[in-house]
């Protein structure tokens, strides 16, 4: 069971350690009671040889291992160590050297775990020194003094045994004025993999090497035909550069046997970076980029590198899938947010690297893993889910490391990695010391694996997604030494995925409250999901009205793909101002097709023609839109006889559109009237524009100029009237007396008065003495007469 413990990757309890300790203390209580007997010159000096011992464990010296080789020695080499040591005490340490001592064999990964985590530990300094003429000496370490050490010794005259991981120290032995007599003051710890023989099973090792990195492209493009592409900063710039990460990435990997794991997101973005690009500067304007040359290199070093070499990759942009899973799967389209990130990879990877990607593998952030997990990371297609086995952790007592393809059902394998050496090169390894130790440590465990049992096994490393350049330089020296070692051999992911189980492995995964706080501390928030499904929608409704939609949904949909990368864990202000940098941007460009505000218009008559002006300040035309124009009341106000018209709008780019809608006026007064546009499937775009149309059915203005015209038709009409009475008159001056054009008869052409009138009158239409009515008809006359007119008279024609 202490084996099994071992195995599951988990570290030594330092509770235990601490007992160790107490115990060995305990044991030595009766000793230095004992001493107390002896004279008071021996009691002293065991005194001082405490009190050095105490300070030294306060400081001493430090011992560093900065270099041992070979890392896996065989049969005829010579081990090299070399290092510094330097004095942390405050007295000057005199008659010191420094000495290789090789300690017991370690039998157990635990075992491994607690050397390592002791190794500066001077309480229990292993074995004993190998002969003084394989040292170094110094007449004295001054305090604050590096010191530098270089020691070879013959494999042979270590005195290994079997086969197996032995515990290296190197020791730093002197004396102080304080305490005059030969004592360690420094040790550093290490491990030296013993295994030259070359017979027996070897284990099958995959090793993943990522190619992953932050977002670095924005949304926004250029508005130019090529559409430039705009970076967020020259971070990416800076990793693919001679000497930068990404570059070592590619370098260090081109001569290992690995599998590259790959984001398509960063292929993308160094393809875009090897033509014309942005750069966004602090104060938001937009310079151009200078790497093309840079981004080029990486790019062709990089398909040389993988060529004939298997290549998984990720879906687009390297998704959260726990966050997805635990924050995401309850809102609308995240889920195929993750299917639109998978589907890309197609078209990103292939055509970049000239090599066809496994798109099998779903790779969850550090191989946690739950049920929920498991089913959205397989939800886009892929079958296989690396994991590692601090999350899906022995429970079968077994005695040894099982290989990594474990059924968990539903025709999902899980390839569990081994925790112990995929986080074997975390940390600050900057320094050639902690390297070194870094590297021993993983062979030993390499090595103290394979020689748990007989059984061929498939083991698989998932080491950090993003190693630093020390992180990765460390990384490849420690393959390099385990590609030429005898006890391992290297394999593809996919050969490892598809091996036989091991049927004593565990199958079952772990339940959702089992996943670990601190990665759940690091989610992506719900908040989030919410942001992205939200410029989603934006999105969708944008898309329909526009000519040419796919330059609008390709860098947006890549962009809300980087909004929820693994990249963003534990950076969650700069992934919250990513994603409102992607919505503000949009809502942006969604703004630029909309309506001209309208001022207070006043409508005189009956009826009116109302303009509304759409302007498109995008770069390409939009259409599939249609205008409302609705009146808030149609009694007073029609819209074409109704309370609103529509009127479809398609509008170039760069231009406006006048739409006009005709008007009926029911009656006075104002009316609010609002124009709104909306996409062909009947959703609101854009902000509606409100304004107020007063309605006057009969102005002033209007009166005066119809009382005006009715004025001129009855003085026509009167006019003619009068022409006509005078034509009479003459007329009857031929055939006898007449009326005057006044009906009188004082005129000069009529002589006999108005009794001859009257008389005239009775004579031709009634009887003698007839009263004459005022309303009684005018008497025929006779055709006007052809002669022209007499002179001063006007004769309408």
């Amino acid at each position: 069971m202490a084996e099994a413990a071992d195995i599951q990757g988990t570290s030594p309890s330092p509770a235990r350690r601490r007992v160790r300790r107490t115990l060995a203390l305990l044991t030595g209580t009766p000793l230095l009671a004992g001493l107390v007997q002896i004279p008071a010159a021996g009691a002293a000096q065991a005194e001082g040889r405490d009190g050095v011992r105490a300070a030294s464990d306060a400081g001493g010296v430090s011992v560093a291992v900065d270099s041992l080789s070979p890392a896996a020695p065989g049969d005829g080499d010579t081990v090299t160590v070399s290092g510094t040591v330097t004095n942390l005490g405050k007295r000057t340490v005199t008659d010191a050297h420094v000495g290789l001592r090789v300690g017991e064999r370690l039998t157990t990964r635990a075992a491994i775990d607690e050397v390592a985590e002791d190794s500066h530990d001077l309480s229990d300094a292993p074995g004993t020194e190998i002969d003084d003429k394989y040292g170094t000496k110094f007449a004295k370490l001054t305090p604050g003094v590096a010191e530098s050490f270089n020691v070879s010794v013959p494999v042979d005259e270590l005195d290994l045994g079997e086969n197996g991981v032995y515990e290296f120290a190197v020791a730093l032995s002197g004396q102080t004025s304080a305490q005059p007599w030969e004592q360690v003051l420094g040790v550093q710890r290490t491990f030296l993999p013993w295994k030259p023989d070359g017979s027996g099973i070897k284990t099958k090792t995959t090793y993943l090497w990522p190619l992953v990195s932050d977002a670095h492209m924005a949304a926004e493009t250029g508005s130019n035909e090529s559409q430039t592409p705009v970076f967020l900063d020259e971070d990416l710039a800076e990793e693919i550069s001679p000497g930068g990460r990404l570059d070592q990435m590619v370098a260090l990997g081109k001569d290992l046997d690995v599998t590259w794991v790959v984001d398509p997101d960063l292929l993308a973005s160094v393809d875009a970076m090897s033509g014309s690009y942005e750069v966004r500067g602090a104060d938001g304007t937009n310079t151009a980029g200078k790497h093309q040359a840079v981004a080029k290199h990486w790019l062709a070093d990089l398909q040389d590198a993988v060529e004939d070499k298997e290549v998984v990759a990720l879906p687009f942009a390297d998704p959260d899938l726990a966050s997805l899973a635990h924050n995401g799967t309850d809102i609308t389209g995240s889920l195929s947010q993750l299917q639109d990130a998978t589907d890309v990879v197609a078209n990103t990877v292939e055509p970049i690297l000239h090599v066809k990607p496994s798109t099998d593998f779903a790779w969850p952030a550090e191989g946690a893993v739950d049920p929920s997990i498991v089913k959205v990371a397989t939800s886009a297609g892929a079958d296989k889910v690396i994991a590692r086995s601090d999350s899906l952790q022995e429970t079968g007592g077994l005695s040894y490391t099982p290989s990594a393809a474990r059924p968990i059902g539903g025709g999902t394998t899980a390839v569990v990695a081994d925790a112990r050496l995929s986080t074997a090169f975390e940390g600050d390894l900057t320094k050639a010391s902690a390297s070194t130790a870094a590297v021993q440590r993983f062979l030993a465990q390499s090595l103290a694996l394979g020689l748990q049992t007989g059984k061929q096994r498939n083991v698989v490393v998932a080491p950090q997604r993003m190693p630093t350049g020390s992180q990765a330089r460390a990384m490849a020296e420690a393959l390099t030494a385990l590609e030429h070692s005898t006890w391992s051999q290297s394999q593809d992911l996919t050969d490892a995925a598809t091996a036989k189980p091991d049927p004593g492995a565990t199958t079952k995964v772990p339940t959702r409250s089992s996943y670990p706080a601190k990665l759940r501390k690091r989610e992506l928030p719900h908040a989030a999901f919410e942001q992205i499904a939200r410029t989603q929608d934006k999105l969708g409704h944008f898309k329909v009205v526009l000519s040419d939609q796919s330059r609008v949904v390709t860098p947006f949909g890549r962009a809300l793909n980087r909004g929820m990368s693994t990249a963003w864990r534990g950076r969650a202000a700069q992934a919250q101002s990513f994603r409102d940098g992607v919505e503000t941007y949009l809502d942006g460009l969604t703004g630029r097709v909309r309506l001209i505000d309208k001022s207070e218009m006043k409508l005189s008559g009956r009826s009116a023609t109302i303009p509304v002006t759409v302007q498109n300040n995008l770069v390409q035309g939009v259409d599939h839109l249609v205008l409302r124009l609705t009146s808030t009341n149609p009694t007073r106000l029609k819209i074409d006889g109704d309370a609103y018209q529509e009127q479809p709008v398609t509008v170039s780019g760069g231009h406006s559109q006048s739409v006009k809608f005709t008007t009926s006026a029911n009656a006075n007064g104002q009316t609010t009237v609002i124009a709104q546009l909306f996409t062909a499937d009947g959703q609101p775009y854009g902000h509606a524009v409100t304004f107020n149309v007063k309605v006057t059915e009969i102005t002033p203005t209007v009166m005066l100029v119809i009382g005006g015209g009715v004025l001129l038709l009855v003085l026509a009409g009167y006019r003619m009237y009068q022409q006509r009475k005078r034509a009479a008159a003459r007329a009857g001056d031929e055939d006898g007396p007449g009326e005057g054009d006044d009906g009188t008869a004082d005129g000069p052409e009529n002589p006999a008065g108005p009794e001859a009138r009257l008389q005239g009158e009775s004579g031709a239409h009634g009887r003698a003495g007839d009263p004459v009515q005022p309303s009684d008809p005018t008497p025929d006359t006779a055709a006007e007469s052809a002669d022209p007119s007499g002179t001063g008279e006007r004769v309408d024609r």
